[in-house]
């Protein structure tokens, strides 16, 4: 009786070693656990891994890029939310320029408030003049920034950004040298109304560049019905 219990005891530790020990594969050899050790707490262990720490580099502030007199062109967009400042005539005193992306026409620049800037052929960037004053300036008004100020750009290189002097003493916002305008109808953000226009009046790419035209809308004749 002893004897087969002896063997019984045998028999249900080996099924237990089988069936809680950590196997090499198939067909290998099983590995019993280290004395004082618990199977269960080592499966446990190994199904709640402690969890990783992912450290996230914290963004530089912008710093001032260039600057000229007394306007200063960061390198990049503000960190902090810029407040509308009331424009009496002079420009702002924070101009945002935004690189946006268009499927027609490629990458232009817009403000702060997403109105697309556009540049005139006339004008010239060297050295930067604008031409488009008057009655011009009431379709096209032009994008200023008061002195002193500050231009925060998004996408686009700060040392392409400047201001030139127009002719009624006012600084005008230019790209690449080009001075850059609104356009009195677009309406909302991401208008392209003025693209175009007069074969002059382009928005402008980040580089100071014209961007592409608007691809032609082809009519097709409508058959009649006899």
């Amino acid at each position: 009786m002893v004897q087969r219990a002896r063997i019984a005891i045998a028999v249900i530790g080996l099924a237990a070693l089988t069936a809680c020990g950590d196997s090499t594969g198939a067909g290998g050899t099983a590995t019993a656990p280290t004395q004082g050790a618990s199977p269960v707490a080592s499966v446990s262990a190994s199904a709640d891994p402690t969890p990783q720490v992912i450290e996230v580099s914290p963004v530089p502030p912008p710093s001032v890029a260039k600057t000229q007199r007394r306007v200063q062109i960061y390198s990049g967009p503000s960190d902090v939310p810029v407040p509308a400042s009331p424009d009496r005539g002079q420009g702002s005193s924070v101009v945002q320029l935004r690189a946006t992306d268009q499927a027609d026409i490629g990458t232009y620049v817009a403000d702060g408030q997403g109105r697309t800037l556009y540049r005139f052929d006339k004008d010239s960037a060297r050295p930067p003049k604008a031409t488009c004053a008057g009655d011009c300036a009431k379709t096209w008004p032009p994008l200023l920034i008061s002195s002193p100020g500050r231009i925060y750009p998004d996408g686009v290189d700060p040392q392409l950004v400047g201001y030139v002097e127009r002719a009624d003493g006012t600084c005008q916002v230019t790209i690449g040298g080009w001075p850059v305008y609104r356009f009195a109808k677009d309406l909302a953000p991401g208008d392209i109304r003025g693209q175009g226009v007069g074969g002059t009046w382009f928005a402008v790419a980040p580089t100071g560049e014209k961007t592409k035209p608007l691809p032609e809308v082809v009519a097709v004749p409508t058959p009649t019905t006899r």
